[in-house]
């Protein structure tokens, strides 16, 4: 996986993190509870996007700001 700001560079942005979660589920027989690194660093990026760009830009390989930021939160909240 890239560092944040080559990341973001990508067309789309922060697609090679989603592609991330997606090779980790396909090994992991589909445990998202295994991929929590991987969707933890997609997050990391969208967020970082957002930021950038405003909660107006699109991206394909992010969650919408507002679903983001709840998964943010409740991440962080360990739910």
């Amino acid at each position: 996986m890239g560092g944040l700001e080559q990341d973001l560079k990508t067309d789309p942005p922060c697609h090679p993190r989603a592609c991330a979660i997606q090779d980790c589920l396909t090994k992991s027989g589909y445990k998202e509870e295994k991929c929590q690194k991987q969707i933890d660093a997609l997050y990391e990026c969208c967020n970082a996007f957002y930021e950038k760009k405003g909660d107006d830009a699109g991206c394909v390989s992010c969650p919408k700001p507002n679903l983001l930021r709840l998964k943010m939160k409740q991440r962080s909240q360990g739910q």
